[in-house]
This record gives C-alpha cells, structure tokens and sequence, in this order.
C-alpha cells in the first residue's frame, strides 16, 4: 500500500511537527526507522549515510515520508533555534505488536507461525524469502527509554541512531525462538517473497557519546514478546 505508507505518515508527522512549533512545544521528538538509509549503505550505518544513496524499493514510500519528516524538524531547528530531535530506532518488537501474518514486521510473524505450529503439531514454519537478511532488533521498553532520555538532552545533531547491536539473520531469529521454546522445527523459504535489504546495522556511537545504550537482552525480550503473543491470541484468535 505505497500510496497510504506515504500519506498517512506524511500528513500524521507533518501536522503534529507544525503544531508544536506553532503551540511553543519547546521539546519534540520524531520516530524514524533504519529502512529510511540507502539499501547498499555502508555498515554500520552512520547517521550522516543519509540520502547517500538509492533507498530500498519494497519500502521507499515509507522511507521517503520519514526522509521528509527528518528535513521538517532539521529545518525547524536550523530556521527557529529549535532542538527537535529525530530517533531511528532499529526493527522494533514488543508489547502489543501487531501479529498479522500480512502486515507486521518479520519477528512477531516468526512468534506467531511458531507457536501456531506447535499447537497444531505441524513439524515446520514457513519464512518469507530466503531468510539470510540479517536484521537488528530493539525491543519497544528501549525505545521508549530513548524517548525519555533524549528529551531531556541538548543535542547539537537533529538525528540520532537508537539501535541495540543485536543482530542475527531471520532464519537465526527463528532457530533461536524455537530453542527458547525447546522446540525442533523445519524452515521453508517462499522464495516468491522478496528478500528486502541485506543488512541495516546502525552505528550506535552517537547515542552513547550521549550516554544511552540499549538494556534488554534479545532472550529477555522474547521472553516478554512471546507472553505478550499468548496473552493478545486469547482475544483476537491468533493460535486458530
């Protein structure tokens, strides 16, 4: 749905940018993503890989609202004196995260096909594409951490990297999730579904030079992601 990723999350960002500088909201912070760098970035990202180069086509309309939201607040700063900050945080997962085996983002999909294939006693999952891209995850709990924090921080950069620098490829994120689980099942690939980019590791030094770091372990993590899944099926139907 590239034309909604792009309206929606151009109209949401614009207005609410606007109307803090237009209300005196002397503090604003903007949620980005590591999809808005280039698809051949250098790794780890820097914050300064931006715009240097081609974004990744399965996910440009996104990318591009949060390039524009990024130059909004960056304009506002250089243009008013602003200290509006831009957080890209990595892949996030967390409590009540979207599992729709459609729209949601690869790890809770692994959460949901696993547990569901445990409960019908099928000895395999299926994973879409190859599942050797490799991806950083943060949980949600450190996100907000982030938030919190740079709030209450002068920065002199408008954008800031929130990664964890944990990473594993998607085929590793599901062999772990069935061991913690202790549970053995095989992995099909649909090859039909496209791979996306290969490797989006952020370079996180900015953000310690400003003294955070991610806190939570990925097995402590999934431990809360899982139960969170558990907890959510009860009432929408996930595990039928």
């Amino acid at each position: 749905y590239p034309y909604e990723f792009l309206m929606d999350n151009m109209l949401i960002q614009n207005n609410l940018i606007r109307s803090a500088h237009e209300n005196d909201v002397p503090k604003f912070i903007f949620l980005g993503s590591s999809c808005v760098y280039p698809k051949k970035s250098k790794q780890p990202i820097k914050e300064e890989y931006l715009l240097s180069s081609y974004l990744e086509k399965t996910n440009q309309p996104y990318a591009v609202a949060k390039i524009a939201g990024i130059t909004l607040c960056s304009s506002y700063n250089f243009q008013y004196n602003l200290n509006y900050k831009c957080l890209m945080p990595c892949n996030s997962y967390g409590i009540n995260d979207n599992y729709d085996l459609d729209s949601s983002h690869f790890l809770p999909a692994l959460i949901r096909k696993i547990l569901v294939a445990i409960i019908n006693n099928n000895n395999h999952i299926t994973i879409w594409g190859s599942g050797k891209p490799l991806r950083e995850i943060i949980i949600s709990d450190d996100v907000a951490d982030a938030c919190l924090f740079f709030l209450k921080k002068k920065t002199k950069e408008t954008l800031i990297n929130i990664g964890s620098g944990q990473e594993k490829s998607i085929n590793e994120y599901a062999k772990f999730i069935m061991n913690y689980l202790n549970v053995k099942l095989k992995i099909k690939h649909d090859i039909t579904k496209p791979d996306g980019t290969f490797k989006k590791l952020l370079d996180n030094k900015l953000a310690k030079k400003y003294g955070w770091e991610a806190k939570t372990s990925f097995r402590e993590g999934i431990g809360i992601a899982i139960n969170d899944f558990i907890k959510n099926s009860i009432k929408k139907g996930y595990l039928l």
